[in-house]
């Protein structure tokens, strides 16, 4: 196992904290989410470029890559979802595209093909990554007692960013998953 597979691997356990601690419901556990979230996306930055840049690249790496993106992102989805953070329609949508497009992944490598991420699906989850970063720090600064008269003042513009880059990642992850599709039916 070489470290961008264990870089990879990490993000399903960051997983896992994370809904631990934004479970919390506390100024603790979210401020400790927000970092583990900020750690566990710096290591999907980490294992892609130590992989290409040392020639570790593997078919273990490009099936576990996108499998634990979306593990750390539909736990954060989810629990957001579950908060009352995002609309349980913007959670759905993101995970239906993302189980379809891993089982589409699956199927292909039953018949011996690997399918790595696409440019689109990058770039959806980048926006979904940002999107799930800006409303951990919502849920920081909306308890953090120091923030109070500033937070109140902002917090329209807060939800207005939240649910603007929440509506941009359902926009992408709907359109990499057609993307997706069309570039893989006739393959």
């Amino acid at each position: 196992m070489n470290l961008p597979n264990v870089l990879t691997l990490s993000r399903i356990f960051f997983a896992g904290l994370l809904v631990l601690l934004l479970e919390r419901n506390s100024l603790a556990g979210y401020v400790f989410a927000a970092i583990v979230f900020a750690v566990a996306s710096l290591t999907d930055l980490c294992d892609g470029h130590l992989a290409k840049s040392r020639g570790l690249v593997s078919d273990f790496g490009k099936i576990m890559d996108p499998v634990a993106d979306k593990i750390l992102l539909l736990s954060a989805f989810g629990v957001l979802a579950h908060i009352g953070m995002i609309s349980g329609w913007m959670f759905a949508v993101i995970a239906i595209r993302e189980i379809l497009v891993t089982f589409s992944r699956l199927m292909a490598m039953k018949e011996g093909r690997i399918l790595a991420a696409e440019r689109t699906g990058k770039i959806k989850t980048a926006v979904q990554i940002m999107a799930v970063s800006v409303i951990l720090l919502y849920l920081v600064a909306q308890r953090c007692e120091f923030l109070g008269s500033w937070f109140s003042n902002s917090q329209g513009i807060w939800l207005d960013l939240n649910y603007g880059l929440m509506l941009a990642a359902v926009i992408l992850t709907v359109y990499s998953g057609i993307d997706y599709f069309l570039n893989h039916s006739s393959k």
